[in-house]
């Protein structure tokens, strides 16, 4: 065989493994950013999840710190009204001999709910941001930002996806100051 037909046969073997890894690429890259996509798009929903669950939680948990306040109220008016009526002087020597002890620790169930809660929010924001810092990586680095770019992706609206915040958080990084939290 000729020294020139070899060298054909080499450049056209060449160009065809090129276009094979080439196609190979282009389909790694659109399959990539799909499940990155994909990804993306349920993490937010679970991020929806969790926090409506957590604030469910928050809801209920107060409702029942609310009630037993409530029923725990009436149980005393009752019983001091019911038997006291009388005599000032002797609900005076009950109360002071019978405090009312109020169970606190459904204050303390709710505290570890909502710190857990939001915890967990905040684990799942963080996911949030990974998986959107990850696709932004994988769209934006060469070569495949282009092959991105030629197949139109994102195909989603990133900044539908941002996490949750407050106006408070907002705030402070806009003017780059942030008050102290004040409890009462």
């Amino acid at each position: 065989m000729k020294l020139w037909v070899k060298v054909l046969i080499g450049v056209l073997l060449s160009g065809v493994l090129f276009f094979v890894i080439g196609i190979f690429s282009i389909i790694g890259t659109n399959n990539d950013c799909v499940t990155m996509e994909a990804s993306i798009k349920a993490q937010y929903s679970q991020n929806q999840n969790n926090y409506d669950n957590m604030w469910h939680k928050f809801k209920e948990v107060a409702q029942v710190t609310t009630m037993y306040t409530d029923d725990l109220k009436k149980v005393y008016d009752s019983v001091i009204e019911k038997r006291y009526e009388k005599s000032t002087q002797v609900m005076m020597n009950w109360i002071q001999e019978h405090n009312p002890n109020f169970d606190s620790s459904m204050y303390k169930t709710l505290q570890v709910i909502i710190e857990s809660g939001r915890n967990s929010f905040e684990v799942n924001q963080k996911l949030l941001l990974d998986k959107k810092q990850t696709y932004e990586i994988q769209i934006q680095s060469f070569p495949n930002n282009i092959v991105a770019r030629v197949l139109g992706f994102p195909k989603i609206d990133l900044a539908k996806y941002n996490i949750v915040t407050s106006d408070t958080t907002i705030n402070a990084f806009e003017t780059k100051k942030a008050d102290e939290i004040r409890l009462r």
